[in-house]
């Protein structure tokens, strides 16, 4: 290890980031370095701007996550290299609003149909019925599964917050069947990794995107489907069925209830309870003119 990572990864322990983003922070760095091949205290300002227009030119890559390399960056001159920062002379990339695709109850139901293993269905089930993140999912441990309360403890997700959301009856018995059908109890990890789930470490996050890509494309619904699609599911269905704004941020494990206010654009019992002002216009009908 570099003396320059180990200082970064210092900085960051310290202020208690994610395991996810100090992997992408310290990626970026590694990815910076590399593409002007010199150490990455050596570079300054007109590097990251080309390296910016680089990411966005060749490689292709949205405003959003440029902004996330843009603020890696930040912190390694900042924290780590103890440097300045100009917004003026490094800006942030405009970021994009875009508005998640949403699938029907008929749909998710379609989805979760067409997994072709039961473990594989199991997995897409606890995404529609809690809208944990994938990462999130992974690591519920067996303690986690509270049936006496009905609940599902989350802990240490997004931000290391922890939080509980509702155990759905269906899949307590998802869950029990799956219980009684492995060969081995784990002790701790509720979806052990290997083939045989028996391993001792969790299964990893590519295992839920694979359930969720595979069904899908059984399902005939696209190549746009992922785990996060039916957390965004989760949460415009609640809202379509009375849940208010509040209690899905607290569900979700929302910071803040501006992030939550997305699923009131995708909601249609929302959007069609607005009357468009076409439709109070005194309009007469349009004349046919004979051929």
């Amino acid at each position: 290890m570099t003396h320059l990572r180990k200082l970064m990864l210092e900085e960051l322990e310290r202020r208690n980031y994610s395991q996810s983003t100090v992997r992408t922070y310290v990626r970026t760095i590694e990815d910076f370095a590399q593409y002007f091949k010199r150490p990455p205290d050596q570079l300054g300002p007109e590097h990251i701007r080309e390296y910016q227009a680089y990411l966005f030119r060749e490689r292709k890559l949205d405003a959003n996550t440029v902004n996330q390399r843009t603020g890696a960056l930040r912190f390694f001159f900042v924290a780590t290299l103890k440097k300045g920062w100009s917004i003026a002379e490094t800006p942030y990339p405009r970021k994009v609003f875009r508005l998640p695709k949403i699938l029907s109850p008929d749909q998710v139901a379609r989805l979760i149909a067409a997994a072709p293993t039961p473990f594989y269905r199991m997995l897409l089930m606890a995404l529609y019925a809690t809208g944990l993140r994938r990462a999130e999912l992974a690591h519920l441990k067996v303690n986690d599964i509270d049936s006496e309360r009905m609940v599902i403890h989350v802990k240490g997700g997004k931000g290391r917050k922890d939080r509980d959301v509702m155990l759905s009856p269906k899949l307590l018995d998802e869950l029990r069947q799956y219980w009684r059908g492995l060969r081995r109890r784990p002790k701790v990890w509720l979806f052990p990794g290997n083939r045989w789930h028996t391993g001792e470490r969790p299964i990893d996050t590519k295992v839920v995107w694979h359930a969720c890509r595979q069904a899908a494309q059984r399902a005939g619904l696209g190549d746009d489907i992922h785990p996060h699609t039916l957390r965004h599911c989760f949460a415009t269905h609640l809202l379509e069925d009375g849940a208010d704004l509040r209690t899905i941020q607290i569900l979700l494990g929302h910071r803040d209830l501006e992030e939550t206010t997305i699923y009131l654009h995708l909601s249609k019992l929302h959007l069609s309870a607005t009357a468009s002002p076409l439709d109070k216009l005194p309009l007469s009908p349009a004349e046919t003119k004979d051929e």
